[in-house]
């Protein structure tokens, strides 16, 4: 755990989105979990639910619910296939939308994996006092949401501002 008094650690969620996945082959969601505990955060629960909207929906209000997490990290189902249903599960649950996320995760993945980038539906918002992330279920696009855009946002560190330290005015 970081030493900096300024830092702030966090609850955090983790929940995967997959047909195909059990918790023991879970990379995303192990990539996920190790790195928020990796910063100082702690993972204060973490969960597996087929692509099905009501099961994701059940698991996210739960949390969203529990005063004592901070944010929601979710990995799957924000594709384009019949089953992918990550956005319509979770939008409804949202209070406010949080359009930079999925615009600032596109354009860097942009320069990763081209124009195959705008396949995705990655999205964020706030639910109740929780910071909810939708990533793609691939290891390398949690990586790069990751490292390049939530790990900065959730710590309290970061200026000129970030999300760690907006989490108590939620309620204003």
């Amino acid at each position: 755990m970081p030493s900096n008094p300024d830092f702030i650690p966090l609850r955090l969620c983790v929940l995967t989105v997959s047909d195909s996945r059990t918790l023991a082959d879970d990379r995303s969601g192990d990539y996920l979990a190790d790195a928020l505990t990796h910063e100082g955060h702690v993972l204060h629960e973490r969960a597996l639910s087929p692509d099905d909207r009501y099961r994701m929906r059940a698991i996210v209000s739960g949390w969203i619910a529990d005063a004592q997490v901070d944010g929601i990290l979710i990995t799957g189902g924000t594709g384009f296939t019949g089953r992918d249903s990550t956005p319509e599960a979770i939008t409804p649950l949202l209070d406010k939308v949080m359009p930079g996320f999925g615009e600032m995760f596109r354009a860097i993945s942009v320069e990763e994996i081209g124009t195959s980038s705008l396949q995705s539906r990655a999205f964020a918002g706030l639910a109740n006092h929780s910071f909810v992330f939708c990533l793609p279920g691939s290891t390398s696009a949690c990586r790069t949401a990751w490292e390049k855009i939530v790990r900065a946002q959730l710590d309290a560190r970061t200026k000129p501002c970030n999300l760690a330290t907006l989490r108590p005015r939620l309620g204003e």
